[in-house]
C-alpha cells in the first residue's frame, strides 16, 4: 500500500519566498524555492505567469522536516496578507517547542487568544501570523 500524506499549501501575493523563509526559521528543514522563470518560455498555459513581472515569483516552495509545508505565489494576487479562511493546527506534548513555535509566529502577528491552560486541561492558544496565516497551538497534557 503506498502511503498518503495531506500537506497544507499557501498561496501569497508575490512575497512567497519571505514568508517561506520566515516559517523556516521558526521549523527548520530545507527549503525547496523554485521561481516561474526557471521553467521554460511559455511553460504556462496563463500568460500571466509566462510574464517578466512574475519569473522572479515563487511557482512552488516545500519546506521539509518537522513539519511540511508547501506553497507558491498566485500570479494574479498582489495581496501580500492571506485573506482564506483556515487555520493550521500544532499538536503535541513536546510544550517547549510548541511555546517557542507559537511566540515566534506572534512576531509582528496578532495573538486572538493566549497560549493558556484550558477547562478541558490542554493549553491551546491562537496566533494570525505577519503574513495573514491563521494557526491553532495546542500543548496536550499526559494526563487522561
Amino acid at each position: 500500500m503506498t502511503q498518503v500524506t495531506l500537506n497544507p499549501h499557501l498561496f501569497f501575493g508575490g512575497n512567497c519566498r519571505e514568508a517561506m523563509e520566515f516559517y523556516k526559521r521558526i521549523f527548520g528543514g530545507d527549503l525547496v524555492l523554485a521561481p516561474f522563470g526557471d521553467g521554460p518560455p511559455d511553460a504556462h498555459k496563463d500568460p500571466k505567469a509566462n510574464s517578466e513581472d512574475v519569473k522572479s515569483k515563487i511557482m512552488y516552495a516545500k519546506l521539509s522536516g518537522a513539519i511540511t509545508l508547501l506553497a507558491s505565489d498566485n500570479p494574479h494576487n498582489t495581496d501580500t496578507k492571506n485573506t482564506g479562511q483556515f487555520s493550521l493546527s500544532l499538536a503535541g506534548s513536546d510544550e517547549t517547542t510548541l511555546r517557542e513555535y507559537f511566540e515566534k509566529l506572534s512576531e509582528m502577528g496578532e495573538v486572538t487568544a493566549p497560549l493558556i491552560k484550558q477547562f478541558w486541561g490542554d493549553t491551546f492558544g491562537m496566533v494570525t501570523d505577519q503574513y495573514g496565516v491563521n494557526w491553532m497551538v495546542t500543548i496536550t497534557t499526559n494526563n487522561p
